[in-house]
C-alpha cells in the first residue's frame, strides 16, 4: 500500500491495485543491474497493524477517503480475520451491494442493482476465471482468511483494466514487506447447523474451519514471504419445497370446470410439488503464497500464488408428484383472491384441496461437484528516474469444474393395488410453505420399489457437466511524474488478455436391469422424515450401491438441449490505456483526480455445433467478430474542506457478453404454416453492454473514525443484450438447406431467434451511508458504533425484451444494511443485518441451464461475540462465537410476480460457530 502527498499537502490516492507486474525477465535483469550500483540499505517502511473491529473500519475508511475513484472498501481486522464467515457476506454489507444466496451462503455479488455478470472480479488487480457457466465469480471459492481486503470501484479510471458496467471488485492478499516483523496467526472454529442431520448416511450437522498465516522478512527486510492456508469442512442441510407451476383451471367457457357444484373460471392451481431434504458435505482448501523482493528503493518484484479446491457431495431424498398435472381429480377446493358470485369463482389461487389419484415419484439424488481455481501473478516495478517508473505484469489463472448429477426413481408399481394416493394440500394465505398429508406408507419397502414410477421412459438419469476457464494476461506500463499545468503526471501502457472457456455435458438415461426391483434390506437405511411439510417418513436407501448393482446407462446425446450445452468461446482482448493525474485548485480548494482513455480491441469466436436436420446430425461451426470500443473516463475529487469531499465521475462503461450467449450453436427448421425458414442459437458476434455513466457524491469525514456520504448515479445504456427475432439469409448462414418435412420455403430469408444487441434504457440510483463511533455522540457510549446504508435503484431497461416486464436480474429497488458493534477492553460484539427487496434471481433450471425466477424479499442477520486477551501469557489469543442467519431466513421464489404463488421455499437453518484465534 502506498500513501503519497499531493502538492497541497493533502492525502492523495491510496492504491491497493497492483501495478502491472513484470515486463518479464528483461525488467528483472535491469533491476538487478541497478541494485548493483548501491548497497541495499534496509528500507524504513510504514508499519501496518490492523487489529480489532474499529481498526478494520478505519483502514477501510482511509481507502475510501483517499481514492481518486468512488469506491467502497473492506479491510481485515487482523491477519486472517475478515469480519464475516465468507468474503461475499462482507462485500454484501457495503452501500449499494447485495448478494444472492446459493446453498444458504452468499455467493454472487451484485453492484447497484446489476447481476454478477455486470461486474468484473480481480485478484491483486488481475481478472479472474470463474467456475460458473459465465464470467461472474463465485465468491465462496475465495476463503476470507486469505484476503487482507477488498476494494470495489464504482467508477473506473483509465488504468483500471477489465472494468465492469456496474463496478469492479478487487480482492487483495497481503504484501509481507508492509509488516514490521514476523507475524503468524492460527484460526480454528467448530460449527453446527440447527437443522441437524436430515438424511441418514448423509453429511452430518457439524463441521470445522482451520486457517494458518505466516508473514516474515529476510535479508535486511529486502525479502518478504507470506503463506496462508485455509481449510473448510462445512456441512449444509436444507429443507426444500418446490411447486412445478400454476396452471389455470376453467379456461374453456365451452367446457367449464365444476367441482362440488361450483364453477371455477381462470383459477390458478398448483401443477405439482417436489419436496426433499438435502444433506451436503462441503470441503474447501485454499492456499496463498507471496514472495516479495525489494533490494532497493528503485526496484521491487512480487510473485503471488493462489490455489483453491472445493468439493461438494450432496444427498437429496424426497418425492415429486403431479397435482393439476397428474392427479385424477380435485375435491374441496379453497380459493384465495379473485371474485366469488354465487356458485361462480373467477380468478384467485387455490390454497386448499384434496387431490385424488396422485402417484408420487420418490427421488434419491446424488450430486457431486469439484471445483479447482489456480492463479499465478508476477509483478515488477523499476524506478528509472524520479520522473519515470516502469511496471509490468504477467499472470495466469485457470478454473475447472466437474459435476456428477444422478437421479434414481422409486415408487409404487404401476397398476398395482394402492398405487394411487390422495394428497391433502394446504398452502398458507399469501403463499409460503404448504402442509400436506398422504394416505400411503412411503417408508414401507413392501410397496415401494425401484421402478419408472412416473412412466417417463427411464428409471433414473445421469449428467456430468464440465467447465474449463483459462486466462493469460500480460501488461506493461510507464508512470510519468512531471508537472504539466494542472496535470502532475500519469500512466500509459498496454494490456493483452487471452481467455478460453468451454462447457461440455454428457448425459445418460438410467435403465433398471429388472423392473420393478425390490430394494434389498442391506441397502436400506433409517427412513427420511419430511415432517417440515407435515408428511411422515419416506424410504431411504444407499443410492450409490443401488446404481452400481441394478442400473444400466443408455447414451442420451441426440437431443437439442444437450447439443446446445456444448461450446467453446475464445477471446483476445487488447487494451491500450492512458491516465493523466490531476492535481490543482478550484476556488482555492484542492482538486485532484484523473482523466483517462482506454481503447479495447476484442477478437472473439466460438466453436460449437450446427444441427443440420430432423435426425439431429451435427457439424462443427466456428464464428466470431473483431471490434474496438473507446472508453473515456474522468474522476474528480474536490476537497471543499479539510474533512469534506465532493466527487464527480464521468465514464463510458462496458460489460462483455455472457459466455453462454456467445456460443456458436445453431439449428434451423421450417414453419410449415407460413412456409418460412426458422432457427435459433447463440451469437458469437455479440458486442458488449455499453453505457455512459455519471456519478456524484458528497462525503463528510469525522477524522479517520467515521463518515457520512450521499451518492447518486445515472447510467444511460447505448446497447444491451436480449433475445430477438432477426431476419437473416439462411442459405448464407447454413449453406445447403434440407427441409425437415414436405414443405420447402420459397425464400432463403427467414426468422432466427438469438441474443442480440438492442438500444435504449437507463439505470439510476441513490446511496446513503454512515459509519459512526458513538463516542462522538456521548462519552458514555465509548466502544459502541454503527454502520448503516441504504440504496435505491430505478431501472428503465427491458433486459428480456420490450414485451417482457421482468426487471434486470439481481435488481432490488431498495436495500438496507445495518451493523451495530461494541469493542472495548478486549470485549467485542457485532450484529449485522442486510435486507433486500424482491428481485429476479438467476438460478440453475431444468437440464442444468440458467433460468430467471422471482425471489422474495429477505432479511439475513448475523451475530458475533468475542474476547481478546490483553496481556499475560494468553496475549494474542482471542475467542469468538458466531450465529449466522439468526432468524433462519428462508430463500423463497415465486411465479408470475405474485407472492401468493410460491415456486420454491428453502430453509437452511442457523449456523453456530465457536472458535479461537492466536496471533504471535
Amino acid at each position: 500500500m502506498t500513501l503519497s502527498k499531493n502538492k497541497h499537502g493533502s492525502a492523495a490516492a491510496v492504491s491497493f491495485r497492483i501495478s502491472p507486474v513484470a515486463i518479464g525477465c528483461a525488467l528483472l535483469i535491469v533491476g538487478t543491474a541497478a541494485t548493483a550500483q548501491e548497497a541495499a540499505a534496509p528500507q524504513q517502511l510504514e508499519t501496518v497493524t490492523v487489529t480489532g473491529i474499529r481498526k478494520g473500519i478505519e483502514a477501510a475508511i482511509s481507502v475510501k477517503r483517499n481514492s481518486d475513484s468512488i469506491v467502497e472498501a473492506i479491510s481485515a481486522e487482523d491477519i486472517g480475520k475478515l469480519p464475516d464467515s465468507s468474503i461475499a457476506e462482507s462485500i454484501a454489507r457495503l452501500p449499494g451491494l447485495t448478494a444472492q444466496r446459493v446453498n444458504g451462503r452468499a455467493q454472487e455479488v451484485q453492484i447497484r442493482g446489476l447481476a454478477g455478470q455486470f461486474a468484473t472480479t480481480l485478484l491483486n488487480g488481475r481478472e479472474q476465471v470463474s467456475t460458473g457457466d459465465n464470467r461472474s465469480a463465485e465468491f465462496d471459492q475465495y476463503p476470507s482468511e486469505l484476503l487482507s481486503g477488498v476494494t470495489i470501484y464504482k467508477t473506473p479510471d483509465g488504468a483500471l483494466v477489465g472494468q465492469g458496467l456496474s463496478g469492479t471488485i478487487d480482492l487483495q492478499t497481503v504484501r509481507p514487506l508492509n509488516f514490521s516483523g514476523r507475524t503468524m496467526a492460527i484460526n480454528l472454529r467448530g460449527e453446527k447447523n440447527s437443522l441437524g442431520r436430515l438424511n441418514p448416511g448423509g453429511a452430518g450437522d457439524k463441521g470445522n474451519r482451520f486457517s494458518f498465516s505466516y508473514i516474515d522478512q529476510f535479508a535486511d527486510r529486502t525479502v518478504g514471504v507470506a503463506l496462508g492456508y485455509a481449510r473448510l469442512d462445512s456441512p449444509n442441510q436444507n429443507n426444500y419445497f418446490r411447486n412445478w407451476g400454476y396452471p389455470s383451471i376453467g379456461t374453456d367457457p365451452a367446457n367449464p370446470t365444476v367441482i362440488n357444484g361450483v364453477t371455477y373460471n381462470n383459477v390458478r392451481v398448483p401443477g405439482g410439488v417436489q419436496i426433499r431434504n438435502e444433506s451436503a458435505s462441503q470441503e474447501r482448501s485454499g492456499l496463498m503464497g507471496v514472495l516479495q523482493w525489494k533490494p532497493s528503493k528503485d526496484f521491487e518484484t512480487v510473485v503471488d500464488v493462489y490455489h483453491s479446491t472445493y468439493e461438494r457431495s450432496a444427498i437429496q431424498r424426497g418425492f415429486e408428484a403431479g397435482l393439476a398435472w397428474g392427479a385424477q381429480g380435485l375435491n374441496n377446493p379453497v380459493v384465495e383472491g379473485g371474485t366469488r358470485t354465487g356458485n361462480v369463482q373467477t380468478g384467485g389461487v387455490l390454497t386448499q384441496g384434496d387431490w385424488l389419484g396422485v402417484k408420487p415419484i420418490l427421488r434419491h439424488d446424488l450430486n457431486d461437484r469439484e471445483d479447482t481455481i489456480s492463479a499465478v501473478g508476477w509483478n515488477s516495478k523499476l524506478v528509472v528516474s524520479p520522473a519515470l517508473t516502469l511496471t509490468g505484469d504477467l499472470s495466469w489463472s485457470k478454473a475447472d469444474r466437474e459435476e456428477s448429477i444422478m437421479e434414481l426413481y422409486a415408487g409404487t408399481v404401476p397398476g398395482s393395488t394402492g398405487a394411487l394416493d390422495t394428497f391433502k394440500v394446504n398452502f398458507p394465505a399469501g403463499g409460503g410453505l404448504p402442509t400436506l398429508t398422504a394416505g400411503l406408507n412411503y417408508a414401507d419397502p413392501a410397496i415401494i420399489k425401484l421402478v419408472d414410477s412416473g412412466g417417463w421412459g427411464q428409471a433414473g438419469y445421469l449428467k456430468k457437466p464440465k467447465v474449463e476457464d483459462e486466462i493469460k494476461s500480460v501488461r506493461v506500463a510507464a508512470r510519468v511524474s512531471q508537472d504539466f499545468g494542472f496535470f502532475t503526471g500519469g500512466e500509459f501502457g498496454l494490456n493483452f488478455t487471452q481467455r478460453q472457456k468451454s462447457r461440455n455435458i454428457n448425459e445418460w438415461f438410467m435403465d433398471l436391469k429388472t423392473t420393478p426391483t425390490t430394494i434389498p434390506a442391506g441397502m436400506l437405511s433409517a427412513p427420511n422424515s419430511l415432517g417440515f411439510v407435515g408428511l411422515g417418513n419416506f424410504i431411504s436407501y444407499d443410492a450409490h450401491a443401488a446404481a452400481a448393482q441394478f442400473y444400466n446407462l443408455r447414451v442420451h446425446d441426440r437431443n437439442r438441449d444437450i447439443i446446445n450445452k456444448n461450446w467453446i468461446v475464445k477471446e483476445d482482448i487488447t487494451t491500450i490505456f492512458a491516465k493523466a493525474d490531476i492535481d490543482t485548485e478550484l476556488l482555492g480548494m484542492p482538486l485532484r483526480g484523473n482523466l483517462g482513455l482506454q481503447g479495447v480491441n476484442a477478437k472473439q469466436k466460438s466453436t460449437a455445433f450446427t444441427i443440420l436436420n430432423a435426425a439431429l446430425d451435427t457439424a462443427p461451426v466456428t464464428r466470431g467478430i473483431n471490434y474496438t470500443d473507446w472508453l473515456p473516463s474522468l474522476n474528480l475529487t474536490w476537497q471543499v474542506a479539510s474533512n469534506q469531499n465532493v466527487r464527480f465521475g464521468l465514464a463510458r462503461q462496458i460489460t462483455r457478453p455472457r459466455m453462454d450467449d456467445m456460443r456458436a450453436t445453431q439449428e434451423y427448421s421450417v414453419d410449415n404454416g407460413r412456409a418460412i425458414w426458422t432457427g435459433n442459437g447463440g451469437n458469437p458476434e455479440l458486442k458488449p453492454w455499453k453505457a455512459d455513466a455519471v456519478d456524484l457524491s458528497y462525503e463528510y469525514y469525522f477524522g479517520s473514525k467515521g463518515y457520512v456520504s450521499v451518492a447518486g448515479y445515472y447510467k444511460d445504456l447505448k446497447t444491451y443484450i436480449y433475445s430477438q427475432r432477426l431476419n437473416i439469409n439462411f442459405k448464407d448462414r447454413f449453406g445447403t438447406l434440407t427441409p425437415p418435412g414436405s414443405v420447402t420455403p420459397t425464400s432463403d430469408i427467414g426468422e432466427f431467434t438469438t441474443q442480440s444487441n438492442g438500444q435504449g434504457g437507463s439505470l439510476s440510483g441513490v446511496e446513503l451511508a454512515v459509519s459512526l463511533p458513538l463516542s462522538m455522540v456521548a462519552n458514555v457510549l465509548d466502544g459502541f458504533g454503527v454502520q448503516a446504508s441504504y440504496a435505491y435503484v430505478e431501472s428503465k431497461i427491458a433486459p428480456f425484451g420490450p414485451a417482457d416486464a421482468r426487471p434486470l436480474p439481481g435488481l432490488s429497488p431498495n436495500t438496507y444494511n445495518l451493523t451495530a458493534y461494541y469493542e472495548k477492553s478486549g470485549f467485542s460484539a457485532r450484529v449485522s443485518t442486510r435486507i433486500r427487496d424482491n428481485y429476479v434471481a438467476e438460478v440453475t433450471g431444468f437440464g442444468a441451464d440458467r433460468a430467471f425466477e422471482y425471489a422474495k424479499k429477505e432479511q439475513v442477520t448475523d451475530l458475533q461475540l468475542g474476547y481478546e486477551f490483553q496481556g499475560g501469557a494468553a496475549k494474542g489469543l482471542s475467542v469468538v462465537f458466531q450465529i449466522n442467519n439468526v432468524g433462519n431466513e428462508p430463500y423463497v421464489e415465486y411465479y408470475n410476480n405474485d407472492l401468493t404463488q410460491t415456486r420454491q421455499y428453502t430453509r437452511y437453518g442457523k449456523t453456530y460457530l465457536f472458535g479461537v484465534n492466536y496471533k504471535f
